[in-house]
């Protein structure tokens, strides 16, 4: 049989079984039920694990899309990785939805659907089989191990180079059918995109030499067409890609050499590659029984300190014994091989050999791969049960129970992503142990408000990990809040002991200092940590604060400008240098701040009050008058406001409404002397 003949026969398969209707009612219904599942993210916060460096803290990223923050996007490292199609979708989405983690997370929920359609339609390209494609994209939809991936804003990264995977495939099996070179180029750029959003995709090269053995069966084709032996045969076909080789090639040495220089990959000497191939190997029976039974999944599981020699044995003996079973099948069942290869190559770059971040396995590192696993299950079941009498039915009764059963598990698995307080303590509910989830449970509790709560956590993750420079600066931060002062610098000493080119170590330490009243060391911190990173908005900021205080203004507008260069949308640093303007007498350009600011935060009532008293400077009465009742509409028992508001009433003759601010004043805080006698003064003046 020829390649053309083969694909003939596909193609008149298809038309027969599945009309073009049934696909597209089928991807509707899937795409309408994925939706329905994930809309509720759209509600979900903004995570601590991440985001902030991918999003909400990102200057770059928060500010949109500027020719600036584009140059950056190409050129940043940040983050121990080099996606520049990625930053670029985070800019689009600040640029749309600012910092409302809505539109961020029904993006990501928005690119997995469409990705669900694009695996259908190229599961049919490649097979014309519609129910066992459409099971396969159910799956891939509905897995809640792939809700790490779409629930995770920071994990972007995933569902965007899985969209330009499935391109990729598409352009490739059209250029296979149809040899046309512009399918192969769009393949090819296709796949620089996906590269260029998450490097994980290197290996998609080998992806195509295994759909070049089933469903396109290329090996046998070609060998026939040609006339030349197997072996030639796998050289050509290797030769046509050549392209992507060479673009994996280059992504990896990029990709290493950020995340050397983002601190993230672990030396040999601190984790051995003995204990990494114990650990690869257990991860992948792991990954295979997590697909199968989805149950205790976390955010994040602990390496252990060592694994049972019986685990090694037995996880070993598996792999080899699947891996030799597929090979020896491969002419009866090929899909076995590819599903299985599928599986374990694609897992490769991230099963921990080269060992980036403190996880023995992560949810989403399986969000391509469990396709391969996918696939044997949706044409290995119904080989398995050829034959058998009622096998349709038994199919589809065996098949919509599975994705009922992912519909309820994802359900479920999405409620502990509603905020970051539920992920992290389910995390450390079924996978104890790692100081990542104790320290980032800190955060999520601080950020709340839970001092208590966030240093016992902070202690935690010190207590498992007690070189974690993070934990120490973030516990000494809880501490300086709580007012133990003396605690919190040591702790920040100790931060930046283990980590002295650390920029947050130094900021840290300085905000501690600051606090307890040290004001040269403070300064010389959060120089330190500007010297280091020139780009840290908040060093900046309070950087400007402490000179306001030390009394140098000049040096502070200085500050403040530079971080308004930073990002010119800082509502903080709007307001701090419209402060210092007042305070320097140039009431104007404080005006101007203070209206800045609440352009972008209308609802920054200290702004109003500082605007007012500006005005109240330059004797602009009416505009004054009109701002602190904005303050009050914000926070009605505002005692400022409502004194300064008195006072300018005063000044106006309106007494009877002067009086009563000041009343309002001693209704919330009867003991206030300031009030009492601008009361009395008021009351005086009324004969009273």
């Amino acid at each position: 049989m020829t390649m053309l003949d083969w694909i003939g026969e596909k193609a008149i398969a298809f038309e027969k079984c599945n009309s073009k209707r049934n696909v597209i009612v089928l991807c509707i219904a899937l795409v309408v039920i994925t939706l329905a599942v994930y809309f509720q993210v759209g509600d979900h916060p903004f995570s601590t694990f991440d985001d902030p460096s991918y999003v909400t803290d990102n200057v770059h990223i928060s500010s949109g899309i500027t020719g600036k923050n584009i140059s950056w996007a190409f050129s940043s490292v940040e983050a121990a990785n080099w996606h520049p199609i990625t930053w670029l979708s985070h800019m689009t989405d600040a640029q749309i939805y600012g910092l409302n983690p809505r539109g961020h997370h029904l993006t990501n929920v928005l690119i997995h659907s469409i990705s669900t359609v694009l695996l259908i339609f190229l599961l049919l390209r490649l097979t014309g089989s519609l129910w066992q494609s459409i099971f396969v994209a159910a799956l891939f939809a509905l897995h809640p191990l792939h809700v790490e991936s779409v629930a995770w804003v920071a994990e972007r990264k995933d569902v965007l180079s899985a969209f330009f995977w499935f391109v990729s495939l598409l352009f490739y099996a059209e250029y296979v059918v149809k040899h046309r070179p512009a399918s192969y180029i769009f393949s090819l750029i296709s796949f620089m995109l996906g590269l260029m959003s998450k490097p994980m995709l290197v290996t998609l090269p080998l992806v195509m030499l295994l759909i070049d053995f089933w469903p396109f069966d290329r090996y046998v084709h070609e060998e026939h067409k040609q006339g030349q032996r197997q072996h030639f045969v796998i050289i050509s076909l290797i030769k046509e890609k050549i392209p992507f080789f060479a673009c994996s090639l280059i992504s990896g040495i990029v990709t290493i050499y950020a995340q050397h220089e983002g601190g993230a990959v672990s030396s040999f000497e601190s984790i051995s590659l003995i204990y990494r191939i114990e650990n690869a190997m257990i991860a992948y029976v792991k990954y295979i029984g997590k697909t199968v039974w989805p149950h205790d999944l976390a955010v994040l599981y602990p390496l252990p300190s060592e694994f049972q020699f019986w685990q090694i044995i037995c996880s070993l003996s598996f792999l080899l014994l699947v891996s030799i079973a597929v090979i020896a099948t491969r002419l009866r069942f090929p899909y076995l091989l590819v599903g299985w290869f599928w599986f374990i190559v694609t897992l490769l770059p991230v099963i921990g050999l080269i060992q980036v971040g403190s996880q023995s396995m992560a949810d989403r590192y399986s969000y391509i791969p469990s396709i391969g696993l996918f696939i044997i299950a949706a044409w290995g079941v119904p080989d398995l049960i050829r034959g058998m009498q009622h096998r349709d039915g038994i199919l589809a009764l065996v098949g919509s129970a599975v994705i009922f059963a992912s519909v309820v598990l994802t359900w479920q698995q999405l409620r502990y992503w509603r905020d970051s307080i539920s992920l992290y303590q389910h995390s450390l509910q079924v996978a104890p142990g790692s100081y990542s989830v104790h320290y980032n449970l800190g955060l999520a509790l601080a950020e709340k408000g839970n001092l208590n709560a966030a240093i016992h956590q902070y202690h935690e993750a010190i207590r498992i990990r007690p070189n974690h420079p993070d934990s120490h600066g973030s516990l000494g931060l809880a501490l300086a809040e709580k007012g133990d002062l003396d605690a919190a610098i040591r702790e920040c000493q100790v931060a930046l002991q283990l980590s002295p080119n650390d920029a947050k170590a130094h900021y840290n330490l300085g905000f501690t200092l600051d606090m307890n009243g040290n004001l040269e060391a403070a300064i010389r911190e959060y120089q330190e940590a500007i010297r280091i990173s020139p780009n840290n908005l908040k060093a900046h900021n309070n950087l400007g604060v402490a000179l306001v205080r030390k009394g140098d203004l000049d040096s502070a507008i200085r500050e403040y400008k530079v971080a308004l260069q930073i990002n010119p949308d800082d509502t903080k640093t709007h307001y701090n240098l419209g402060r210092v303007y007042a305070k320097k007498g140039y009431l104007d350009a404080a005006i101007h701040e203070f209206q800045v600011t609440l352009r972008i935060s209308p609802n920054f009532k200290d702004a109003y009050i500082n605007m007012a008293d500006a005005l109240l400077s330059k004797g602009d009465l009416d505009s004054a008058i009109r701002e602190y009742q904005n303050a009050l509409r914000l926070s009605p028992n505002d005692i400022d406001a409502h004194c300064n508001l008195g006072v300018v009433l005063a000044k106006k003759g309106d007494l009877d409404a002067a009086i009563q601010e000041f009343q309002n004043v001693l209704r919330i805080s009867p003991n206030d002397t300031y009030a009492q006698n601008n009361l009395g003064l008021a009351l005086a003046k009324k004969k009273r």
